[in-house]
């Protein structure tokens, strides 16, 4: 009788641990980074024999950083979706990213999300370009995302309703690379042939400085001992603009701005501080019969959006020659 006993317990024991019947009791990716298929929306973790991955259209990854404590929301519904799966051995990216998954190792439960918010912060990744001035450029962004007030809904029918105290829930990381300002100018610059703007052009990129009517007062024909200084303001613009193609004096100059090329990105200086930031610096020398005015940017940062980029402690702009 003890014989028989011990063998209707042992198949009670087999049938409970039957992979056909796999109970996950918690759900824990917050070790990694975020990876995404290479041909699909798809951003997915995985951990062992576990997968969790979002379907997010690429739209949604924006390179406008967002503000503190106001984070992209998208809630999961239609097109977007959250799942989670376990499976019968370690799982790879060739189970889920090719047009025809790998089958396998087995699947062996799934979760789908049935409501909730997906949490997007956008924050850009500065790296310094230029240690001798503090340079510092736009390299990447990073996407932190997590879930909020998610319900998934289980193999048995029953839903689980994941988050912590907030209701949140960390999904991690997804980074990104991005193709910095170049800034690829030389040393000299030039006036412009229809107005007093200083104008310096490099490959599918131009930087442009405004002063208005101080320019007769920042660019006098007199020999200086000690430079002449401005803030950048309302009065005295700085802009740096990338194009699709390069770009000439007449696309700035023309009544109506031509079709080609087409402006990509739109750059301002913010407004200087005294003594602080924002500086334009102007020294005067002779050249011949002429006189050589050498701009210096000191402290300036350019801003587009919520994005910004730090020209540098002391940015040479260049040079150009008037004659009195």
């Amino acid at each position: 009788m003890k014989r028989i006993i011990s063998l209707l317990s042992l198949l009670l024991i087999i049938n409970a641990c039957d992979d056909g019947n796999l109970t996950v009791d918690a759900i824990d990716f917050s070790e990694g980074n975020v990876l995404k298929c290479g041909l699909k929306d798809v951003f997915y973790k995985v951990k062992n024999n576990e997968m969790l991955f979002m379907e997010i259209p690429s739209s949604y990854f924006t390179t406008e950083p967002t503000l503190t404590g106001a984070p992209i929301e998208i809630p999961i519904t239609g097109s977007i979706n959250v799942v989670y799966r376990k499976y019968s051995g370690t799982v790879t990216s060739d189970n889920l990213c090719p047009t025809v998954p790998d089958g396998l190792p087995n699947l062996q439960e799934e979760w789908n999300a049935t409501a909730g918010i997906i949490q997007m912060t956008v924050t850009p990744i500065y790296t310094v370009t230029d240690a001798t001035t503090n340079q510092t450029k736009i390299t990447g962004y990073k996407y932190y995302l997590a879930l909020k007030n998610t319900t998934f809904l289980k193999p048995d029918g029953s839903t689980q309703l994941y988050g912590d105290g907030n209701g949140m829930f960390s999904f991690g990381n997804y980074t990104v690379t991005a193709t910095p300002p170049a800034l690829g100018f030389d040393d000299q610059v030039a006036q412009s042939s229809c107005d007093n703007r200083i104008f310096n052009f490099g490959t599918s990129e131009a930087m442009i400085l405004d002063v208005a009517d101080n320019f007769p007062t920042l660019f006098a024909n007199e020999v200086t001992t000690t430079p002449r200084t401005a803030l950048i303001d309302a009065t005295h613009k700085l802009n740096y603009k990338q194009f699709s193609n390069s770009v000439t004096d007449a696309y700035f100059c023309a009544t109506t701005v031509p079709a080609t090329p087409t402006l990509s990105q739109d750059w301002t200086a913010v407004a200087g501080v005294t003594a602080e930031s924002g500086i334009i610096e102007v020294s005067t020398t002779t050249l011949g019969a002429g006189f050589q005015h050498t701009i210096h940017f000191k402290k300036v940062t350019f801003k587009k959006g919520n994005n910004t980029f730090y020209l540098g402690d002391d940015y040479i702009y260049g040079s150009f020659v008037t004659n009195p």
